[in-house]
Order: C-alpha cells, then sequence, then structure tokens
C-alpha cells in the first residue's frame, strides 16, 4: 500500500469522525442551564459572652457598736456589789480585806457580765451588693452550603441561608444569586 494512500484514508477517517461529532452537537441543540442540587444547609455559629453586673439587697447582721468599750460601767456595778457583799462577811479588819476582794472580783465579774449583754446585741442593715455575670449565647455567622453536580458534592460558606433547593451553575460554579426549588424549576420547564 502506498504512502499516500493511507494518509489519505487517515485524513477522511478524521474528517468523518469530525463531522459526526460537528452533527451530534447540532442534533443536542443548546443546553438549558444547569443547576446543581442542594444538598445540605448547616448553620455556622459562635459563641458570644457578653458581661453584665447583677446587684441585690442583702441584709447583714453585725454586733451592736457599744457605748462603753472599756465596760467601765459594768466594772464599776460590780464592783460596788462585789464591795456590799464582801462588807457582810468577817468582821474588824477581816471585814475591811473582804470588802476589798469582794469590790475587785465584782468589778471583773461586773465587765465580763456587760460584754456578754453586749455581745449578743446585733443590728442589722441591708447593703448592697454586686457582682459580674457573663451571658453567654450563640450568635449564626454563616451556612455551610453543600451542593451535588454529576456526582461530586462541594460546599461553601455563605453570609445567607439559600431559599430553594437547586442552584444555578455557571461554568461549573455556583449563583447563589439564583437559588429555586426544584418544583418551580420543573413547572417552568
Amino acid at each position: 500500500m502506498s504512502k499516500s494512500i493511507i494518509v489519505g484514508s487517515t485524513l477522511a477517517v478524521l474528517g468523518l469522525g469530525g463531522l459526526a461529532f460537528g452533527a451530534w452537537q447540532v442534533q443536542q441543540g443548546p443546553e438549558g442551564p444547569q443547576f446543581a442540587d442542594i444538598t445540605d444547609v448547616d448553620a455556622v455559629t459562635q459563641s458570644i459572652q457578653t458581661p453584665r453586673e447583677v446587684c441585690e439587697n442583702v441584709a447583714v447582721t453585725r454586733q451592736a457598736p457599744t457605748r462603753d468599750p472599756h465596760s467601765i460601767l459594768g466594772s464599776a456595778a460590780g464592783a460596788v456589789v462585789g464591795g456590799l457583799v464582801g462588807n457582810q462577811i468577817g468582821g474588824g479588819s477581816g471585814r475591811k480585806i473582804a470588802t476589798v476582794a469582794g469590790a475587785i472580783g465584782g468589778g471583773f465579774a461586773g465587765r465580763e457580765v456587760q460584754q456578754r449583754i453586749e455581745s449578743g446585741q446585733t443590728v442589722t442593715t441591708t447593703e448592697r451588693r454586686c457582682q459580674t455575670v457573663t451571658d453567654t449565647s450563640q450568635q449564626t455567622v454563616g451556612y455551610d452550603v453543600s451542593w451535588r453536580y454529576n456526582g461530586v458534592t462541594q460546599t461553601a460558606r455563605l453570609d445567607e441561608a439559600p431559599d430553594g433547593d437547586r442552584v444555578l451553575l455557571e461554568q461549573g460554579s455556583p449563583v447563589w444569586s439564583v437559588v429555586v426549588d426544584e418544583a418551580e424549576q420543573d413547572h417552568k420547564g
């Protein structure tokens, strides 16, 4: 076989193949718009912590302030009573010693009695107490949207959730401003 016949035959086969492919494309006609199925929409959230001050009135009980911090009144009254009791004991110089001892012991006893009485006296006041508490809330920051076209699933993060279940594709990329419901698209087509 000659070389020119082989080259001619090869060119003829390629030419016929090209014609056949062109005829097939013409037969297909212009394709309509391509849509991908939206398969999942997940809200993406983040925790927001907001501090705030909370105040409340609280009843507080404290020991009442004393008017006689050194217990002089109790000591004096105890000394007088102790001296009178000591004076009733014994006679002569023993009575004088008993009176002095009674006055000293009565003074100590009077001071103790006054301190016990005053320690049981309390005052209740209301105080305002404040503390900082933190409120936690969730804020949506976007949406992870998955779509499938020709068996391939992809995901993108959007600011708004799409309002439909199909998205228009232009050169393989979704046009998120054109999202439709499948029922709506079938009705138009």
